[in-house]
């Protein structure tokens, strides 16, 4: 087991570059097997969860090689098998997205449930409804999601509530499908649209239109296409907070700043500095930053992956601010690392009207013990502690923590870390972080 050796107190300095985003390099790899030739990614991201997809196309018996330094070919003219390994299938969330691909070729799927981040419960009934809306009969069996289909049919289906891997799921079901598939309250997330861009590429007709609907007219064949990956909105905002965070100054190549409009209104409110260019944007601090709060909402809104990044920023603003977390239903549990390293934070339940309608998560999948929002009172300097790593986007959060303690820090599980950050500890580096691999 890897663990990172932190000795904080430096500011970062330099500038970086983000590759493609994990979470659309892993989908378009899914949705390169809808195809019958073969298809060329560009930039795609160097993590745990595209590798673990290579090995279930591999599992599959479809042909998938690196060629170049971010470049992936995929062949899935030779898929022989509707079934995941479960070994692989569990690691990742990338199994129910294989459904659309897997329907599309066999009229069968078998997908372990799968795993992910600890970060509450991500519902599938959505998923599961939607396939059904276009004519897929599923159960469930000692952990296996069976889906079976003999035709898949285009439908008119409505999200209960926006999700976005649900989606992307059922634009995948639907490409494929005879007839026309109208997707309502459908969600908006910049990796959604890569995938469109992808698809209609190959072939597909894809339209989105006003008000969350997405319009789809199945065809019977898709072929290869090449495309290159959007650039990484989650290690922007990574990259981004570690330079205020730290009171340095960080150039990030590659950023788009259309992707990012609710995080840099945020920054801007607490008195943040930035600069956008075509280079991409750079942030620096200048003065003591000011307490800010942040809702997190489906895209275009606060993104539920940047609150744990700014919480740790609020420690280090003047004032108190608060956090409310609506995506998730357990994506405070990190803050018990960084109160142990001195921060002052509180966690409350909001009292509201209407809960059903505020949250996005399922309620019955609620318990207790969750909290969902936080006061923060900053700034609070924070110490070196031993701590261990819970998910990816909390990894990244300990690892700036740590950045900006007092002393040596030591964080355990790394390995979750790497499933979504492409050498974060050798990138920090090269910024001026004192940070060591231990393996």
């Amino acid at each position: 087991m890897a663990k990172f050796i932190i000795q904080g107190g430096k500011p970062l300095k330099g500038a970086v570059r983000v590759g493609g985003a994990k979470n659309a390099s892993f989908k378009l790899m899914i949705a390169s097997l809808l195809a019958s030739g073969e298809s060329r990614l560009l930039d795609v991201s160097k993590v745990g969860d595209v590798e673990i997809t290579k090995k279930i196309i591999k599992a599959l018996g479809g042909k998938i090689e690196s060629r170049g330094e971010r470049t992936v070919f995929v062949q899935p003219n030779s898929l022989k098998t509707f079934k995941i390994p479960q070994k692989l299938g569990v690691k990742s969330r990338a199994s129910t997205m294989l459904a659309g691909p897997l329907l599309a070729c066999f009229g069968k799927a078998d997908l372990p449930i799968p795993g992910g981040d600890k970060i509450g419960p991500r519902p599938l009934d959505r998923h599961i409804a939607g396939l059904e809306s276009l004519g897929v009969k599923a159960s469930l069996s000692q952990g296996i999601l069976k889906l079976r289909c003999q035709n898949l049919k285009g439908a008119r289906y409505r999200f209960i509530k926006n999700t976005h891997t649900g989606t992307e799921t059922l634009i995948m079901a639907a490409v494929k499908a005879k007839g026309v598939t109208i997707l309502e309250n459908a969600a908006l997330e910049p990796e959604i649209d890569d995938l469109i861009a992808f698809l209609n590429k190959m072939g597909a007709k894809i339209k989105r239109l006003s008000g969350r609907v997405i319009k789809i007219k199945g065809v019977k064949k898709l072929g290869g296409a090449i495309h290159r990956i959007m650039p990484d909105r989650n290690e922007v905002i990574s990259y981004a907070c570690a330079a205020l965070a730290t009171q340095g100054n960080v150039t990030i190549e590659n950023a788009r700043a259309k992707d990012l409009a609710a995080f840099l209104d945020k920054v801007k409110q607490a008195g943040g500095n930035f600069e956008v260019d075509d280079f991409g944007i750079r942030f620096w601090y200048e003065k003591p930053l000011k307490a800010t709060d942040i809702t997190t909402a489906p895209h275009p809104g606060f993104m539920t992956d940047w609150q744990p990044l700014w919480t740790l920023l609020m420690t280090q603003a003047k004032g108190k601010s608060k956090i409310v977390e609506a995506v998730h239903n357990n994506r405070l549990g990190f803050t018990k690392d960084i109160i142990k390293m001195g921060a002052k934070i509180k966690l409350f339940n909001p009292r509201l009207a209407n809960p059903e309608r505020f949250y996005n998560f399922n309620l019955e999948d609620d318990r207790p013990e969750y909290f969902h929002a936080a006061y923060v009172w900053g700034p609070t300097p924070l110490r070196g502690r031993r701590l261990i790593v819970p998910d990816i986007r909390a990894g990244a959060t300990l690892t700036i923590a740590a950045l900006i303690a007092k002393g040596k820090s030591v964080l355990e599980k790394i390995e979750l870390i790497d499933r979504g950050y492409e050498d974060l500890d050798g990138r920090l580096q090269e910024l001026g972080a004192n940070i060591k691999r231990i393996n």
